[in-house]
């Protein structure tokens, strides 16, 4: 064969490998999608409040929980937490719920102060826990059953003065995730989320409602 057939069968055999190559790759990759997990308070200001001020400590979390990917848990593998690839919450969920709590406090108007670590100031309580649960349940068959939300938060509360624990509970909640078309999205997903947020900060404020002092809703309201 002389070179110039030899040139010419080597370029023909290249374009055959990557139109190949180019024919079995895969599609384009979805890109990351990020969403806040910022509720709007349910709780609203009940009288006046208490003469105190609350420090609310970032929470802690274990595992997939204390990073910023969407944890999801099936019917047929219960016992594997998985994680979305491409679904991301704007901040790690530990934080976001602690800001959560923070926010729902000062709305509800339950401390004269409530504050983050960064802020500068003394505090009479301290409210600090962790994140054991804040997960997508997928349904098998969306048609029949919806998906759901499902999220625990595992709080103590002490006084800052001699660390005397007040409570030590546990705020469990699960949602079904309403879908606004045909089929649920990420986007439901992500508000179902956030309601289950909402819930679970009311429910804190409101057994901090109970402290000696503090401002309680009048009977029949």
């Amino acid at each position: 064969m002389t070179r110039p057939s030899r040139a010419i069968g080597a370029i023909s055999a290249l374009l055959l490998i990557l139109a190949v190559s180019g024919c079995g790759s895969s599609a384009p990759a979805r890109p990351d999608l990020f969403y806040s997990l910022d509720p709007e308070p349910l709780e609203p200001p009940v009288g006046s409040p208490l003469p105190a001020t609350l420090l609310v400590n970032d929470l802690a979390a274990r595992g997939f929980l204390g990073g910023r990917q969407i944890v999801f848990r099936t019917q047929a593998e219960p016992l594997r937490v998985q994680r979305y690839n491409d679904l991301l919450w704007a901040d790690p969920v530990p934080r976001a719920l602690s800001r959560n709590l923070v926010r729902a406090a000062r709305a509800a108007r339950v401390f004269a102060f409530t504050l983050i670590p960064a802020d500068r100031g003394t505090a009479d309580y301290l409210l600090g826990g962790e994140v054991e649960r804040f997960e997508h349940l997928p349904s098998p068959d969306p048609s029949t059953a919806p998906s759901r939300v499902a999220g625990t938060l595992n709080l103590v509360l002490v006084r800052a003065d001699n660390r005397r624990s007040l409570w030590d509970r546990s705020y469990s909640r699960e949602i079904a995730v309403e879908s606004e078309g045909e089929r649920e999205t990420p986007d439901d997903m992500a508000r179902a989320f956030n309601r289950l947020a909402a819930l679970l900060a009311s429910d804190v404020v409101r057994d901090l409602r109970t402290l000696p002092g503090a401002a309680r809703p009048q009977s029949g309201s």
